[in-house]
């Protein structure tokens, strides 16, 4: 009988290979299998594309389809069908990595996988390594101090209503909006309403080509691009 595999969920960090971590880049050598989320809509994957010259060219990758949607009923039946992918690799005695952009645990598909496939069955072993987020290296690329001494930092989503972002904006001296590009005209007018448009950065596509940095937010495309983020500093 084969001994169970086991799962790492690795992030690749935020687009620039060599922004992966030693162990992550060690683990993807030896591993058997690569798990790759890519939408339902296409095959492509970004987290892959992160990866690949990192990857044995004989490992075997597996793109694992994720509708892009709100229906909770067909996102469940996506993670238990992915779910079950991935166990029955376990299962088989294979170690397999998944890849997910910037950090697992951080507005990651890989927190839905996690918990579908522990929800399946928990005695499947999993190892988390962490990546470097979008956020720390938008900030690394600017200067941009995120906190210091006594101040706080807000890490939040583009896609929550303005009231509820307006609320915890007051209440942080720092603050990371990612998924910034689903209400960006909504965000840019919050923040120019607040008197923070010169203080605030829009960072897209980092360590990809077509990188972009706009360091006033009033110089912003109408649209930015899907993989975009903010960082805003309430105190000069």
């Amino acid at each position: 009988m084969n001994q169970t595999g086991t799962l790492y969920g690795i992030g690749v960090g935020p687009g620039d290979p060599e922004l992966l971590t030693i162990k992550a880049v060690r683990v993807l050598g030896s591993v058997d299998v690569i798990f790759a989320a890519a939408s339902t809509r296409n095959d492509y994957s970004t987290a892959l594309s992160i990866a690949g010259p990192h990857l044995r060219k004989d490992v075997r990758v597996e793109q694992l389809g994720f509708p892009m949607t709100r229906d909770k009923a067909e996102l469940q039946a996506a993670w238990d069908k992915n779910a079950a992918i991935v166990a029955e690799s376990l299962r088989k005695g294979e170690n397999a990595a998944f890849l997910t952009l910037g950090d697992p645990l951080t507005y990651s598909t890989f927190g839905y996988l996690h918990r579908t496939l522990l929800d399946l069955d928990p005695s499947l072993p999993v190892q988390i390594i962490p990546g470097i987020t979008s956020f720390h290296a938008a900030a690394a690329k600017v200067g941009f101090i995120l906190a210091e001494s006594s101040q706080s930092l807000l890490v939040t989503s583009g896609v929550a209503d303005m009231q509820r972002l307006e609320s915890q904006l007051d209440a942080a001296d720092n603050a990371v909006i990612l998924k910034a590009y689903k209400n960006f005209d909504e965000i840019r007018s919050l923040l120019e309403k607040l008197r923070l448009g010169d203080r605030t950065v829009l960072v897209s596509r980092l360590g990809m080509e077509g990188e972009s940095v706009v360091m006033d937010i009033r110089d912003a495309p109408a649209r930015p691009h899907y993989f975009s983020l903010v960082l805003v500093k309430k105190q000069p």
